[in-house]
């Protein structure tokens, strides 16, 4: 049963980009709304799933890879509804919604099959705080990284784009803020759970806190590039499409983070 929400919500994200993409040519406000619909529909049964697939599975959603890409663009979508409430950027919202539908495509390629019996390194409190904060952490860097593509839109690519998409953009100084502040409250969810909680949980699983795991490698090098957008934000005054910069290449790192196990193998090997 909770597969076929999940793509039931999966139909309905499939739905929201539809309409944002025609949103992107036509301009039509109607069809953002339709999209922001879509979107807050696929949030609402994809919240069911969620929680159907706990009861049945009988813990958290949090043990594979498939579990770990819902749970991120569940977040992700989240976030998309918190930016339609409070920020009210259309054009912001008609991007995020594409990726996360991205996301979706990406976990309904993996094994979904829910794991009744955890094994003992699973079979902690340790994982559940690492990983929803890891997830909850990078779907707010999603948002972050959307908004540094498009301040590098609206000042870089005069050129390229159509001036008329470029003056529907927020302001340079408002997609550069938001970035900002994304960054602020992403950057700490992803010190505690990614790495502090992770090193709990390896020490109580595996004996270690760090074993230098490619998949922990990753995340280290993630922390490290959004640490050096905060101190050169912070410290050296940067800002615009420096800073910018650091942001995309901070989240590809974090996307290429999230499939290194795929890739690389390690410790992390069991959540595919």
């Amino acid at each position: 049963m909770d597969i076929t929400l999940f793509w039931i919500s999966f139909v309905a994200y499939l739905s929201a980009t539809l309409l944002h993409i025609l949103f992107l040519s036509l301009k039509s406000s109607q069809l953002s709304v339709g999209a922001t619909v879509f979107m807050g529909l696929g949030f609402l049964v994809q919240t069911v799933a969620i929680v159907v697939r706990t009861k049945l599975s009988g813990h958290l959603p949090l043990t594979n890879m498939f579990e770990f890409i819902i749970v991120l663009a569940w977040f992700s979508a989240g976030a998309y509804l918190v930016s339609v409430w409070k920020l009210k950027l259309r054009l912001l919202e008609a991007v995020t919604g594409p990726v996360i539908f991205m996301l979706y495509v990406s976990a309904s390629l993996l094994p979904k099959q829910a794991e009744r019996q955890l094994l003992p390194a699973l079979q902690s409190v340790w994982l559940q705080i690492h990983v929803s904060l890891a997830a909850l952490s990078e779907a707010v860097f999603l948002v972050a990284f959307v908004a540094s593509v498009l301040y590098l839109v609206k000042t870089r690519t005069a050129p390229v784009i159509p001036g008329s998409f470029r003056d529907r953009l927020p302001s340079a100084d408002a997609l550069d803020e938001l970035t900002y502040r994304c960054v602020l409250i992403a950057y700490p969810l992803f010190t505690i759970g990614a790495l502090f909680a992770g090193a709990v949980w390896a020490y109580k699983a595996w004996g270690s806190f760090w074993s230098w795991d490619p998949k922990e490698t990753c995340s280290l090098i993630v922390w490290l590039v959004y640490s050096g957008y905060l101190h050169a934000r912070l410290v050296k005054g940067w800002g615009g499409a420096k800073t910018a910069v650091l942001n995309i290449a901070g989240f590809v790192w974090t996307l290429f983070t999230l499939f290194s196990n795929l890739i690389l193998g390690g410790l992390h090997a069991y959540g595919v």
